[in-house]
């Protein structure tokens, strides 16, 4: 099975296209076991492309592919037995009940009827659907199909999953219930690759993410770089007018108040706490200071700049 690092997911130099469209041109990652790796990138961006290769229902034209050590186009058999596969939109049987479509699905992974029957309550638990177990599937809604949709997954117990928009139609508890299971998988050793378009979402789930743009992934220096630009921070303080005498006597100046607090852009995070330690000295009560937008979303809209897609493409 080669090295732990093989166990995951790697993807080396792979491109698809259909006809003249370039779905994917130049992808490259590395998803390790125990670890949450977040996939992002504009609509467009070749994103579901690259999942359907993962998932061994499309062959790359050119590049390479590992799932715990297995290539999908010459051993699907091998990485679906390995491999957890949650799209955006997964059809189930309209009348079958939560727990019957479970267990068909074990029966599928030749799992026996007791064995099914079990994995089949047990992420029933897992996923908080008790009370939904015995009632059809036609009669859920979005968010609580997304939840059978995950434990279909995980029926077999693999040790690779890819989630493709999980969060999409969760409310705001089953939200945070999925990021938890996300990082418990993770902690039991599983490689997981989420693709979604809410980031903060993903900042709060992911150790590491992939960016794709025109089918093509940022390189590591490149993500790098855009991580650390300069971006807004946001200040809140007991009382604004002693916040706006602090940061005028600190020398900053081009900032904006929102609802939220004041928006000051800050070169790197060394300037922040520089910038922090000079307003607490000067008796500001500040009550919130911290990055406008998350890291992943900072990275995000940096590479996003039309600046940046030499960057990006190289």
């Amino acid at each position: 099975m080669g090295s732990n690092a093989a166990q995951g997911i790697t993807v080396t130099g792979v491109s698809r296209s259909f006809g003249s469209v370039h779905a994917v041109r130049d992808a490259t990652l590395a998803v390790p076991p125990g670890s949450v790796t977040a996939l992002i990138g504009p609509n467009g961006a070749g994103k579901t492309t690259l999942l359907l290769m993962l998932a061994s229902l499309l062959a790359p034209d050119t590049g390479t592919i590992t799932i715990a050590g297995h290539d999908p186009v010459t051993d699907p058999q091998a990485v679906r037995a390995a491999m957890g596969w949650m799209p955006d939109v997964l059809g189930s049987w309209p009348s079958l009940s939560v727990r019957a479509s479970l267990e068909v699905t074990g029966r599928m992974y030749r799992m026996s009827r007791p064995a099914a029957a079990a994995r089949a309550n047990e992420l029933i638990g897992l996923t908080g659907m008790e009370a939904l177990a015995d009632r059809p599937s036609r009669v859920l809604s979005r968010g609580q199909k997304q939840r059978l949709s995950l434990a279909r997954a995980l029926v077999h117990s693999p040790s690779v999953l890819l989630l493709d928009e999980p969060a999409s139609g969760l409310d705001p508890a089953a939200r945070v219930a999925l990021r938890e299971l996300v990082r418990r998988l993770a902690g039991e050793g599983t490689a997981i690759l989420v693709s979604s378009h809410v980031l903060a979402e993903l900042d709060e789930m992911a150790d590491a993410a992939v960016y794709l743009a025109d089918g093509v992934t940022a390189s590591a220096e490149r993500v790098a770089l855009a991580g650390a630009s300069a971006r807004s921070w946001r200040i809140r303080a007991l009382d604004p007018a002693s916040l706006e005498g602090g940061l005028r006597a600190s020398g900053v100046s081009g900032t904006r108040t929102d609802h939220l607090g004041t928006l000051v852009q800050v070169d790197n995070e060394a300037a922040a706490a520089d910038l922090l330690a000079r307003l607490v000295g000067a008796g500001v009560q500040v009550s919130a200071f911290g990055p406008a937008v998350g890291d992943l979303e900072h990275t995000f809209i940096d590479l996003s700049r039309p600046e940046a897609n030499g960057g990006a493409a190289a």
